[in-house]
Order: C-alpha cells, then structure tokens, then sequence
C-alpha cells in the first residue's frame, strides 16, 4: 500500500482556480475565482484541499506534511493543457518555411515534394528510438513552459508500419517524461504517395490492421483525420469514422482550415473537437455552437502560413466552447510556444483573460475527455503551476515571456527555476 503523502504549497499571492466556470460560452474575468494568499495541500497525486494558507497551515503540520514555503509573489494556474499537437516527427521543414515567405502557399509547396510528405519521409527514416528521444525533448521543453499534459498526433507514417512505429514512439516517450502525452492516431493525414489503389482502400487498411493494434496494446483511444481537398473528403471519411465509432474510439477532426466542411463531418460523428476552423463561416461557427463539439483553435498554423485566425470571438458569443493549441508541428507550426500564441490570439480577437486560460486548462481538457485535471479543485490531479509575478493578468500581458517557476506534475515538483 502507497504511504500518504501530504504537500503544502504557500502562500500563494493569488491562486486562480478556473473552478465554476461556463464549458461554453464567453467568460468575463470578473467570474474567476481568485483565492488571495492560498495554500494548495496535496495528498498523493490530488489536490486536496485549497484555501487560506495560513488556516491551513497548522493543520499541514500536525499530519506532518512537507512544507513549499514560498517566499516571493507567485500566481497559482492548472497546469496548462496542450491538447493538439505533432511533436512526434523527424527532421525539419526550414525550406518550407522560407517558401512560404517568399509568396508559395502552403499547397503549392506541398505539390512540389514539400510539405507534410517532406516529413513523412523523414519520419520514416528515423528509428523508433529516435522518434520518442525527439518526443521526450519535445515535451521537457513544453513541460518547463507550465503544460503538463500534451497531446501528441501520428500521421508522419502514413502506411501500416510507419503509423504504428509511431504510436510505439509516443508510448514509450510517456513513459519517459513527467508530461502526460495523450496519443492521436492521424494515419488519415494525407494520402499517401507510395499507396498504389485508392484513399478508401488505405483507409480500409488502417481500420482492418492498426485500429485491433491500438486496442490490444494501448497505443491510442482517439482517431482524427484531416478533411480537406487536398486530404480526404467528407465522403472518403465516412466508413473510416464509423468503424472507429464501432470500436469505441473517441473522434477529433482537422476541419476547415482551407476548405469548409470538416466542422459538419465533426459534429456528424459526434467528434470531441474540431480543430483549426480558420476558414469557418456563419453556418460552420452554428452548427458548432450547437453542438457538443468543442472548437480549438491553432494560432501557430495561422502566425507560421500567414492567414487570418480562428474566428474565436464569435464561436465563443455563438455559445461555442473554445479551446486553444500550439499545433507544433515541423511545417505550419514550428514555435510551439502555446501561451505566446494564445495570448496574441487574444489580442486579435478581444479574449478575456477568463476565456484565454480556459482555453488552455479545463476546456483544453475538456477536448480530451479528460475531467481530472484543468482546475484547481479537490479531488483533481495535483498539476499546478507557479509563475513569479502577484497579478494574473502579468501571464498573458507578457505573451509567453513570463515563465514558470515552479511546476507540479500529480503533485511532485518537477521544475524549479
């Protein structure tokens, strides 16, 4: 039987909860719930109690609990959620990159050898050692940026084995760093140039010979797919998310990031998110709106392919519920700097300082089927994060610049500056 193990951490200049607040829908700053001068005890793994530090204090020592003094002003967050990205991939896309800035699009780069395929074939050659030492790296560094749960996609095999090398990789990369890594199964990227019949028949082939793996060994619960012209169209995908239905898997789709048309096959299938949505209109933010589907925004896609941003503000006054992602990924999203990108996506779209730290803890959760982190509150994963200022809003005001001081991963300190 484990040994209890109890952890105060304070006082806190301001703990800021993100507790009793809306899952759709814009939120003012005014409904956060702000503790001043809180304390955090931690049993094991889970919050157990947050309030007064100095109420709590007497209590922490009398059952011998360990004691994080702090000593200078901090602001308390959930650890921060990163729940669409592809951090899983060989090589890098720096000629797409110049490209793209010198007037090719994105599609036109990937007509001519680049884009994703560039990365496939780089992925391929990599070892599946190689893909989670890359992986871990990957993840350390957005650990010490405050996420600690990361969602991390395939789709850079692109055939049977590759998909499934992987899947592998991510695994056996959570295994190795304090991050929890959410895997996604995106064999339905692009098509493949190397598979000689149809899109349909390799569709097929992933649903016959990787969903079983992914089952047996535990490699992934969640299957996306990108629709789009130049990827697979809402009638190519259809017989693939409904095996993936069939078997009990959760659906997230890449939708209307050039074309329109993702966002109804999203909510079509009862997808848990539908994400990028840069070229969503008035019927797609509606039918988002009202559905159970969660939107999430990619402000990396549009910074590093030049276009406009995810219509956030009006998904979010539809009634929508928003969540925000980097999308670092080596071709449209190289930064993977996830609290930069939602503070300038805030910016441009008149976000509250509420709806930006939604978007990046309980609704970021929320896209991922997961209730058990995303909020200060007892009974959820101790995942806490520190930064060393006594104003929340200084987070988002610095863009990214302000970092974490102390992050706490199921309550083990796992960076300290």
């Amino acid at each position: 039987m484990q040994p209890i193990k109890h952890t105060l951490i304070g006082p806190i200049r301001q703990a800021v909860t993100m507790a009793n607040l809306p899952l759709k829908g814009g939120i003012k700053d005014e409904q956060l719930e702000i503790i001043p001068e809180a304390g955090i005890l931690i049993k094991n793994d889970r919050i157990h109690q947050i309030g007064s530090y100095w109420d709590m204090y007497p209590e922490a020592q009398s059952i011998g609990a360990e004691i994080v003094n702090l000593k200078s002003d901090f602001v308390a967050l959930p650890g921060l959620i990163d729940c669409h990205t592809h951090i899983c991939f060989g090589g890098n896309r720096a000629k797409d990159y110049a490209l793209r800035n010198a007037g090719k699009s994105y599609l036109e780069i990937a007509k001519s050898g680049g884009g994703i395929w560039d990365t496939v074939t780089k992925t391929r050659k990599a070892s599946l050692e190689k893909l989670a030492q890359l992986t871990i790296q990957r993840a350390n560094r957005h650990l010490k940026d405050g996420i600690t749960t990361i969602e991390v996609k395939s789709g850079y095999g692109l055939s049977v084995e590759e998909e499934l090398k992987m899947l592998r990789a991510i695994k056996q990369a959570g295994e190795n760093t304090h991050a929890d890594l959410i895997p996604t199964c995106l064999a339905a990227h692009i098509p493949p140039k190397d598979f000689e019949v149809t899109h349909r028949n390799y569709l097929k082939a992933i649903t016959d010979e990787v969903f079983p793996i992914l089952k047996e060994e535990g490699l992934a619960n969640r299957i996306d797919a990108f629709i789009e012209e130049t990827a697979f169209t809402p009638v190519d995908i259809h017989s693939y998310f409904q095996k993936a239905k069939e078997m009990g898997f959760d659906i997230t789709v890449h939708a209307d990031q050039f074309y329109t048309g993702g966002s109804q096959v999203a909510v079509d299938f009862g997808a848990i998110s539908a994400d990028h949505l840069e070229v969503s209109g008035e019927k797609e933010i509606e039918i988002l709106a009202t559905s159970d589907t969660i939107a999430v925004a990619l402000p990396g896609a549009s910074m590093g392919l030049g276009v406009p941003y995810t219509p956030a503000r009006k998904l979010l006054d539809a009634g929508a519920s928003l969540a925000i992602a980097s999308d670092w990924n080596p071709g449209s999203a190289p930064m993977g700097d996830l609290l930069m990108q939602a503070s300038v996506l805030g910016t441009f779209e008149k976000l509250s300082n509420a709806e930006v730290l939604a978007a990046i803890t309980f609704r970021a959760a929320a896209a991922l089927g997961l209730q058990d982190r995303g909020q200060l509150t007892p009974g959820l994963i101790a995942d806490i994060v520190l930064f060393p200022t006594d104003d929340y809003r200084e987070i988002t005001y610095q863009q990214g610049r302000l970092k974490p001081f102390k992050v706490f991963k199921k309550g083990t300190e796992v960076l300290k500056v």
